[in-house]
């Protein structure tokens, strides 16, 4: 059903006497918004938009609850469990972002006024009461361009009426904020002693965002090409590990940064090809590049823009990505941390992902307590310390480590303090979500996985751990669609991911493709995906091949033989996911309950 179809009126009394919106005019403000370039929301976004709307029009607003929506708006199975699948509460967020962007930036003088308010899926409609001035956003400004559709609604909906007071108040508080931080650091340095949480700034990469060219029709690009690169800077500037140079200091870059970034944007007709190199400036060397391919008629060209900036980031800036990749050549051995910053311990950590051995671990944890002890509110620091502290448990058959209840309650602890500075950071909610997967508590990680996700839905190795987590509780579906994103996009340890697809597709019953995916996974360094392979192929019936893999396993991981079980179910929740895996172990041949006698 159409908005303009909907039957009932909707003409309501709200408290202070005046009438609501009438249907037609709610339905004109719909298609004013879902026009306007504005408003930052994709197909699916746009599709429960109007959807909700139109069921409240036609007087069916109780029916909208998550199984509802899930099922008719994003063609979900009868089997969607709203409490456990957060895909219908994460899009509601990006709708109420994207409906505030919008009343910002194009709806200031809008009549009606629509909102979701949270704690549900049911719109409001009303008159808007006051016109904010038109000073108080600019659109042009990089802080504008960041409310994107993929931004978190971490931040309370405001009042659809923005009266000048408020806006003058937060002025006020924001010039307070500034002048309490001044002071804060002013005193830090009368008293002799760093701010803990402002580390080296010295010691951070620093990155050159060139102007973008363009090319194509004249002139027709110079608007993307500006907008791509302010919002490049906006994505990057949210990093903490590196340092954004906008506008370069005389007397040449190579001085003012280690790094610069060019990009160049090009038409041809609606096509759009937006390419971007990252170039180290001490020998010029090309570390990175890309290309980005779009259509104007598909999408609106500031989501395109959003869409792009937020992938350039993701491949240069954060965990595994190009920067801190190349980074990982300046470790600085363990015993020689004491005096080193914390970003030299957030390369040893990143070096040590990619090693995954006992010594780089050992030196990654020494590095990490010591930044810990010398940046005591320093979140990044405690976040990895967390990880490396639970890798002894995730890890402990590939790392040689002892298993020991200490480390879980180390890792909590370490996490804990980072969330106590932190609470609403993407990887500290990250780092809580796996502490507590393998402490048990399941509900509580995958709150905390929603959390993270929520937040910055862009951060591919956010959404990969995040959709591993609900596969292995039993959501598999759409943990498996998050792992399959994450595994396209190159993030994540070697084989890590396959690891993960290799179960999608054994819990499915595609055992040809559990296989093959499996055999794409580190079997040679994690004996956990080496056991997986082991049930794949006895489930198979491929009796030959599982022997080489028992004997493999009987060499190389003696103590995981004898603990099957408890890794099965330190990493399924659901005990018909563990059974389905230890029967495919029977019928390699492979007596569970004699392994776990010896």
């Amino acid at each position: 059903m159409t908005c303009r179809g909907a039957i009932m009126r909707y003409a309501k009394v709200n408290v202070l006497g005046s009438l609501e919106p009438t249907v037609d005019e709610i339905c004109r403000q719909v298609e004013r918004i879902l026009a306007s370039e504005e408003f930052h929301a994709p197909k699916r976004g746009r599709d429960f938009l109007e959807f909700v709307v139109n069921e409240t029009l036609a007087g069916r607003s109780g029916f909208l609850k998550a199984f509802t929506i899930a099922n008719v708006v994003f063609g979900r199975e009868a089997s969607f469990d709203p409490q456990n699948d957060p895909v219908v509460r994460i899009e509601a967020g990006r709708i109420r972002k994207a409906l505030e962007r919008y009343y910002l930036v194009a709806g200031r003088t809008d009549e009606v006024v629509i909102t979701v308010p949270k704690g549900g899926y049911v719109p409001h409609f009303e008159y808007a009461q006051e016109v904010p001035p038109p000073s108080s956003i600019n659109p042009e400004e990089p802080q504008a361009a960041e409310l994107n559709v993929h931004d978190s609604p971490r931040s309370t909906m405001r009042a659809p009426t923005l009266s000048a007071a408020r806006g003058f108040g937060i002025v006020i508080s924001v010039g307070f904020g500034v002048f309490a931080l001044a002071l804060a650091i002013a005193l830090s340095v009368w008293n002799g002693r760093p701010t803990a949480t402002l580390p080296l700034a010295s010691a951070h990469p620093k990155v050159l965002v060139e102007f973008f060219s363009e090319s194509g029709s004249a002139g027709a690009g110079s608007d993307i090409a500006r907008g791509l690169r302010d919002d490049v800077i906006g994505q990057l500037a949210r990093i903490d590990d590196i340092i954004v140079v906008a506008d370069p200091l005389r007397g040449g870059r190579a001085a003012v940064a280690d790094y610069s970034l060019h990009g160049n944007v090009q038409l041809d007709k609606s096509r759009l090809r937006a390419s971007a190199r990252l170039v180290r400036q001490s020998d010029g060397a090309v570390i990175w590049a890309r290309n980005f391919d779009a259509d104007l008629q598909a999408e609106n060209k500031l989501v395109i823009q959003a869409n792009i900036s937020r992938q350039i980031s993701t491949a240069i800036a954060h965990p595994n990505g190009a920067i801190l990749q190349t980074e990982t050549d300046k470790i600085v051995g363990p015993a020689q941390n004491g005096d080193q910053d914390d970003y030299a311990c957030t390369r040893a950590y990143y070096s040590y992902r990619q090693a995954m051995t006992a010594q780089s671990h050992a030196a990654a944890l020494e590095c990490l307590r010591q930044a810990t002890q010398r940046f005591p509110d320093n979140v990044a620091s405690w976040t990895l310390l967390s990880m490396v502290y639970l890798d002894e448990v995730r890890f402990r058959y590939k790392l040689s480590t002892p298993s020991s209840v200490r480390s879980l309650e180390m890792a909590n602890a370490a996490v804990e303090r980072a969330a106590s500075l932190a609470p609403g950071d993407p990887r500290v909610l990250q780092a809580l979500m796996l502490v507590g997967f393998f402490q048990g508590d399941v509900d509580k990680a995958l709150k905390a996985g929603t959390a993270a996700y929520a937040a910055n839905p862009g951060d591919v190795e956010v959404a990969g751990e995040y959709g591993y987590r609900l596969a292995l509780s039993g959501k598999w579906q759409s943990g498996c669609e998050l792992l399959s994103i994450a595994l396209n996009r190159g993030v994540g340890p070697s084989g890590y991911y396959e690891a993960g697809m290799a179960l999608c597709a054994f819990i499915k019953g595609d055992l040809e493709q559990a296989e093959r995916w499996s055999r794409k996974s580190d079997l040679g360094s994690n004996p956990v995906h080496r056991l997986v392979l082991l049930s794949i192929l006895g489930a198979a019936g491929k009796t030959e091949e599982a022997e080489a893999e028992k004997r493999w396993l009987y060499t190389h991981a003696p103590a995981l033989m004898v603990n099957i079980r408890e890794e099965v179910s330190l990493r399924l929740q659901r005990p018909e996911d563990q059974e389905r895996l230890l029967n495919g172990l029977r019928a390699s041949g492979l007596d569970i309950d004699a392994t776990a006698a010896r």
